[in-house]
């Protein structure tokens, strides 16, 4: 079957053939109709995730993806053949980028009928991140304002419509294209970070949504009120600068968790929430989704479609 494979950190990412895996008993194999790529398949290709995870190499990346169960492991009871799920797996173990995979049945839930093999793959890692950032971890209530940086990405699309729909007034950086899109996804106020200054243009909102870093995340605490909050799930925000603002700062990172999944899923479509979809790239056409997405410009998810279903 075909995969991406990297063989050492810092090598750039390719496909080549590699046997079918070993289903395990306590595994299924997903025959893999769609990927998503996330900025965490960028960190263990520059070898930065084998701090936090255990990584071993060669490796196939990919850990949010979606397909048909095609077979099911000895002591696997919940899923059969023909099902169709939406599997999130750990950056350790990834698989996702190849045309089939072998992954623990807990990774497993299902893909509803009213959502596409792509936008199922894309909810994993940003959803989770977006819901959880907001609500698990700032507290996120109504009638707050909460200001979102680089909104028109992976995680700031689900952001914008989760905190909107939660009755939150919603202000959001981007550029370009992004603009239009984060205006049309719900935010109320949305600016050109290219041309404007948003420490000029806001002041005392409740919660910073920081998904750049760097000095966006440093002159982020100075639009804060008193009392506010700032969460980032680029880099840890410097807790004593926060306490000089009299703000609290905290890290966010998603992990891996099917029960929390499937709630999430049901809310994407009880909400209708738009799932956006930047492009969808065929497996064998993996460098031009890569480059994409080093970029650093996507607009929503990038999504590998498998050419056994295009």
């Amino acid at each position: 079957m075909k995969a991406v494979r990297i063989h050492a950190y810092k090598q750039t990412p390719a496909v080549e053939n590699i046997p079918m895996p070993e289903v395990a008993a306590d595994q299924v194999l997903v025959r893999i109709e769609a990927a998503a790529l996330n900025p965490l398949d960028a960190l263990v290709v520059s070898g930065g995730a084998a701090q936090f995870f255990n990584i071993q190499l060669p490796i196939t990346p990919g850990t949010d993806f979606a397909g048909m169960i095609v077979e099911v492991g000895s002591a696997v009871e919940n899923w059969q053949a023909g099902d169709r799920v939406i599997v999130w797996t750990d950056a350790g173990s990834g698989g996702g980028f190849a045309q089939f995979a072998a992954v623990p049945a807990s990774a497993c839930v299902t893909l509803p009928l009213k959502l596409s093999a792509a936008e199922g793959a894309a909810i994993p890692i940003a959803a989770t991140t977006a819901w959880h950032s907001l609500f698990s971890t700032a507290g996120l209530k109504a009638g707050e304002t909460v200001l979102i940086h680089a909104a028109a990405g992976g995680v700031g699309t689900f952001a914008i419509q989760f905190a909107k729909r939660a009755g939150a007034r919603v202000i959001a950086t981007a550029s370009g294209d992004g603009i239009e899109l984060a205006a049309r996804l719900g935010a109320d106020q949305v600016i050109d970070y290219t041309s404007q200054d948003f420490v000029e243009l806001v002041h005392d909102v409740d919660l910073v949504l920081d998904l750049v870093g760097g000095e966006t995340q440093l002159r982020s605490f100075e639009v804060l009120r008193r009392g506010g909050r700032l969460i980032s799930t680029a880099m840890p925000p410097d807790t004593s600068i926060a306490q000089s603002f009299g703000v609290s700062a905290s890290i966010f990172y998603a992990a891996p968790y099917a029960e929390r999944l499937g709630e999430l899923v049901s809310a994407v479509i009880e909400q209708e929430v738009t799932v956006v979809i930047d492009r969808e790239v065929p497996l064998t056409a993996f460098a031009d989704a890569w480059a994409r997405l080093t970029s650093g410009h996507a607009r929503g998810k990038i999504i590998l479609k498998s050419e056994i279903f295009n």
